[in-house]
């Protein structure tokens, strides 16, 4: 199955006491990186969140955001502290006798004073919080993984098409690399004949105009190589595995057959066909590079 690097999911997961929400976005990237946000309560959670998205996924910068609700009716208590409140209150008794002040002390006075009411948070065991958060990270990442094997069929698709654009563009200069061979013969005819015409004749110069010449024409390794790509590329298209750098490895290679090919033509319609193909390779190339 082919996958595209990018890709979107979301999900929530709710229960009596909280409530989880998990949204991931990707981008193409050479290798697997992961930026998780979490709330503060969820960070002893992150190594698990990171192994259980790594089996959806290889390749890609994905971002994670992940909130977390509170639902339950109270995740606090207040204490109150009356040792402390009845220290103020005799304290302030003594100050009001010592300096013949009237004493008016009310109770939103005295509960204002520090330490007389405190807010504590109740214990809770996060562990709790697990099975909700791991169920909504799984939704969203088969929802994630999903929306990346949809795009990564129209990339295929579209591979394809240039795929098969390529053939024939190969099928028609293979079919003119014998007028090309036949013109080469020729001018190599006519240099060496005009070798021998010269009074000292250089065996070695006869040998490096023949390499020269040879080197020019010859395309049919070329082209065997670039027909050789072609199909293992199809065959991966067609596999089940995860194929994106094995796909950029062979762009490149089919991008240098086609700028040999095109270098050494000297034909016009082989040379409007080769940059075809070097075209028809700089598309796929750049779709690879979206392949996980």
């Amino acid at each position: 199955m082919i996958r595209s690097m990018t890709g979107y999911g979301m999900a929530e997961a709710a229960r009596e006491n909280c409530k989880m929400t998990v949204e991931m976005k990707a981008v193409n990237n050479r290798y697997l990186d992961f930026n998780i946000r979490l709330p503060r309560v969820l960070n002893p959670f992150e190594a698990r969140i990171r192994s259980l998205l790594k089996q959806y996924m290889q390749r890609g910068k994905v971002d994670v955001y992940v909130s977390y609700e509170d639902l339950s009716e109270s995740s606090a208590s207040v204490l109150y502290h009356r040792e402390v409140a009845e220290q103020y209150y005799r304290h302030l008794h003594q100050i009001a006798e010592d300096f013949g002040l009237e004493s008016k002390i009310s109770v939103t006075t005295l509960a204002s004073y520090p330490d007389v009411l405190k807010i504590e948070e109740e214990e809770r065991d996060i562990e709790v919080l697990w099975e909700p958060l791991q169920e909504a990270l799984s939704a969203a990442a088969a929802q994630f993984l999903a929306a990346r094997e949809k795009e990564g069929e129209f990339l295929k698709d579209d591979i394809l098409k240039k795929l098969t654009a390529m053939e024939g563009d190969v099928a028609f200069i293979e079919e003119k690399a014998p007028e090309m061979v036949e013109r080469f013969r020729a001018g190599l005819k006519e240099k060496v004949s005009e070798l021998l015409q010269e009074k000292t004749m250089d065996e070695g110069r006869i040998i490096q105009e023949v390499t020269i010449y040879a080197d020019k024409v010859s395309i049919d390794e070329e082209l065997v190589r670039l027909k050789s790509h072609i199909k293992a590329m199809r065959d991966i298209l067609g596999g089940d595995e995860n194929v994106g750098r094995k796909m950029d490895f062979l762009a490149q290679e089919m991008n240098r057959e086609s700028n040999t090919i095109l270098s050494k033509s000297d034909d016009l319609s082989v040379s409007d066909h080769a940059i075809e193909l070097k075209t028809n390779v700089e598309k796929i190339r750049e779709q690879v590079q979206n392949i996980e």
